[in-house]
């Protein structure tokens, strides 16, 4: 908890002082209390419980006035609150490996479907991008609140050669900070991209790791303070081209963007078989995903069922629904104060008035 008025605080320094001076009021009413010739008639006069009743109200009012000198200090904390208007890319890996049957009826059909329902659970708050990789990256979908071209995007997925998951990440943050000059000819089409004809301004154009397609500064901030959006990047094998995830990972961290990686299939992986027999062996790299995740201050999932991910997606879309947020509670204490001088106010009628 932070305290914009810290100075205050000096305040509570009279709360001993207030403990002090009741307990020396006690005292001088024990010396002139009166003398009975029983101790037996002043427990029957006192009553059960009647001991313990006599404090209960002032020690209510001293609570009450340490909950008010906290509130005057200003205090602030972070508390989960309902999420502002946020924006989301979802990156997926659309790679061959997708096709493999190790979850019903294939990869790439539970990944639409879970990101399907992903989309029909997130709020009404949160506006979503998509972006597909494999060997190169692409934003198949840009930023729109409309569920109907979120899905439609999905289904448009077309699966190809390679994994570039650098890539994805990289045209995912373009897709957050279309302002921010992120050179997005090295992201796309790698760092070979003068040989494929990039035209007379790319020829002879040094190679370029995920960190040097960064062309605007910008001044880092700490991993995860970004509050206006987020990328969830799922993947289901290991890179094979393109920028080095780990360096896109810290662009998006120099930035505060979370990114939540979501591994998809069987951890023992799967034999993939195309047609004309050509074969490979598709693995999970868990530990890239988790790395990324940690370097953004944000959370790995593994889905090794249709189900699974479905769950994790669900997981995903309460995230977005509430964020940490750094607010005032000034008010809560004053509250808990007002509420706490009334409490000890109507046990003192309720207990004592009738005495009188």
């Amino acid at each position: 908890m932070r305290f914009v008025w810290s100075e205050l605080l000096w305040l509570l320094l009279f709360v001993p002082a207030l403990v002090a001076a009741y307990l020396w009021v006690l005292r001088r009413k024990k010396k002139t209390a009166i003398r009975y010739a029983s101790l037996m008639l002043v427990r029957d006069a006192i009553g059960p419980g009647q001991a313990w009743r006599r404090h209960a109200p002032p020690a209510m009012f001293l609570l009450a006035m340490i909950a008010a000198i906290i509130a005057v200090a200003r205090p602030s904390a972070v508390v989960v609150l309902p999420a502002d208007y946020l924006t989301l890319v979802l990156a997926m890996d659309v790679s061959r490996s997708m096709l493999a049957t190790d979850v019903e009826p294939n990869r790439i059909h539970a990944a639409q479907v879970a990101a399907k329902s992903f989309i029909e659970e997130i709020p009404k708050n949160v506006r979503l991008g998509i972006v597909s990789f494999a060997g190169t990256a692409s934003v198949v979908q840009t930023i729109t609140d409309n569920k109907e071209d979120m899905v439609a995007a999905i289904d448009r997925f077309q699966l190809q050669r390679a994994t570039a998951t650098g890539s994805g990440l990289i045209v995912s943050l373009s897709l957050l900070f279309p302002n921010d000059g992120i050179d997005l000819e090295s992201a796309i089409y790698g760092n070979d991209f003068s040989r494929w004809g990039g035209g007379a301004a790319s020829i002879d154009r040094p190679k370029k790791s995920a960190k040097k397609a960064e062309t605007k500064l910008i001044k880092p901030v700490p991993p995860g303070t970004y509050t206006g959006g987020a990328i969830v990047l799922m993947s289901d094998g290991r890179r094979t081209t393109g920028p080095d995830p780990l360096e896109a990972a810290k662009m998006a961290a120099d930035r505060g963007v979370r990114v939540y990686t979501v591994g998809f299939g069987t951890k023992d992986g799967a034999q993939i078989t195309m047609e004309g027999g050509w074969s490979w062996y598709a693995r999970l790299d868990e530990e890239t995903l988790k790395q990324v995740a940690k370097i953004t201050n944000a959370e790995y999932f593994h889905a090794g069922t249709a189900a699974e991910l479905k769950k994790v997606y669900q997981e995903l879309s309460s995230k977005f629904a509430l964020e940490r947020r750094e607010t005032e509670v000034s008010s809560l204490f004053s509250a808990l104060a007002a509420l706490l001088i009334l409490a000890a106010a109507g046990l003192s009628l309720l207990w004592f008035h009738r005495q009188a």
